[in-house]
């Protein structure tokens, strides 16, 4: 049986909100107190629920689902940034997270100084960072600024040395949150490529957070969706993508267009509104469409595109208006 490396057991996160007055002082917190504005009870948000979820050594796994499902408070539980407020979560193995662009980078230290600082975070010895020290380098191509200090990096230096960092060093689990995104075309491949190789050759378990599904389909085995703090699939990649797909696609119950202005062909027959539900993988639409006179054996074509304006289908529909 393949080693477990994460282990999360009904595991959940809350945040409790609250009102603030500008109470930071002494002084502040008698004037709210005298203004009757004194916060108020808090209020909570559960930003995760009853999580579940075995990962593997070398699996590479996607978390998907819309801003706010609950994706980077899931890292950063996994991560140690903040504790869960209930359920237990087990990690065997040393993590290794890079959140953001620099996580974890002093700006006032040196790329090099920073390299030895995060290995040191991971239990590394001088040594053994000094032995990995040439392939960060050359990974990250910041040869010429390693010893200057990285508050004077670009960001696409920061994403360099950050990964390379992250990509090189002794670690078991990689926590990895929409970082690529401020990379060029090439590096991105060169990063992917890079993680595939560390999880195939090396075991090493990557979990990777992307709203792009190229970069999803090409880096991962594994996909767990996350809709409103809880998981809603876990399994395959292309299904997991399908899964989230439909679930950023926003349906308007009713589209009415009487009062739209029409020209040509369009004055003989007018569509009235449009009705659109949606069950499973299937989308229904219903239209309303209105005619000066009876019109018989009328046939209607119906174009579908995408959001870019790309057709993606059609059909013809046989109508009698009414």
């Amino acid at each position: 049986m393949t080693e477990t490396v994460l282990r999360l057991e009904g595991v959940g996160k809350t945040y409790r909100l609250g009102k603030t007055s500008g109470a930071a002082t002494i002084q502040g917190r008698w004037q709210a107190w005298r203004k009757g504005e004194g916060g108020g009870a808090p209020t909570s948000f559960q930003a995760l629920q009853d999580i579940n979820l075995d990962i593997h050594k070398g699996e590479r796994v996607a978390l998907l689902g819309r801003n706010g499902a609950g994706k980077s408070t899931l890292l950063k539980l996994l991560a140690r940034i903040t504790a869960p407020t209930e359920g237990t979560i087990y990690i065997n193995g040393k993590i290794s997270s890079m959140l953001e662009v620099g996580t974890g980078f002093h700006r006032e230290l040196t790329g090099r100084e920073n390299i030895f600082l995060s290995g040191a975070i991971l239990g590394m010895k001088p040594q053994e960072i000094q032995e990995k020290l040439p392939e960060i380098v050359a990974f990250s191509q910041c040869e010429t600024f390693l010893d200057t200090p990285v508050k004077r990096y670009s960001s696409g230096m920061y994403l360099r040395l950050g990964f390379a960092v992250t990509a090189h060093l002794d670690a078991d689990i990689f926590l990895m949150d929409e970082v690529l995104a401020v990379g060029d075309m090439a590096f991105q491949k060169k990063c992917l490529d890079k993680m595939r190789e560390i999880s195939q050759q090396q075991g090493k378990t990557i979990l990777y957070v992307s709203h792009n599904m190229d970069t999803v389909r090409s880096l991962c085995d594994r996909c767990i969706v996350l809709d409103g703090g809880q998981v809603v699939y876990d399994g395959d990649v292309e299904q997991g993508i399908d899964h989230y797909m439909m679930q950023r696609l926003t349906v308007q119950d009713s589209y009415d267009f009487t009062d739209v202005p029409r020209k040509g062909t369009a004055q003989l027959v007018r569509m009235q509104r449009a009705r659109v539900s949606q069950k499973d993988h299937w989308l229904n639409l219903q239209l309303d469409l209105s005619s000066k006179e009876s019109k018989k054996g009328l046939h209607l074509r119906l174009t579908v595109a995408n959001a870019r304006g790309t057709p993606g289908g059609h059909g013809g529909i046989s109508a009698v208006c009414q």
